[in-house]
């Protein structure tokens, strides 16, 4: 699935992608910047999260309550300096717990991922719109 918006059809973006039904763990790939901590804000919203959202950039993950007994785990991995250290606070936990895993920066922790995964990636366009693609 390609999607072309702008930030303010964000909460739209986020309902098409869970219609789409992609699997829990969803990987995020962009530039800094691109809107990858928007639009999962967006998707945890639209999976019922009522609490505030914020980048984990510094816990590495922030749990959310989400609806039907699910959880939303969202990792930033940016400042991540091995897999270790993804070992360490219990990652595959998380990753195989069947709660939504929304992951930026995974490409830091390539040999931890679970065999099925999404992957959505974000460009910005020339107009400052994004460009989202769902695999």
């Amino acid at each position: 699935m390609e999607i072309i918006f702008s930030l303010d059809e964000i909460r739209q973006v986020a309902k098409k992608i869970i219609l789409e039904k992609p699997h829990k763990v969803i990987l995020f790939h962009g530039s800094m910047g691109v809107g990858k901590t928007t639009l999962i804000k967006a998707l945890s919203k639209e999976l019922g999260v009522t609490d505030a959202t914020s980048s984990p950039t510094f816990s590495l993950v922030n749990e959310y309550q989400a609806d039907d007994n699910l959880k939303v785990y969202h990792f930033d991995m940016y400042r991540l300096k091995s897999e270790i250290e993804a070992l360490d606070m219990g990652i595959e936990d998380y990753l195989y717990s069947g709660n939504w895993c929304f992951i930026e920066w995974a490409e830091k922790i390539p040999n931890l991922l679970p065999d099925d995964f999404s992957t959505i990636n974000l460009y910005e366009s020339v107009d400052g719109k994004r460009n989202l693609r769902l695999t």
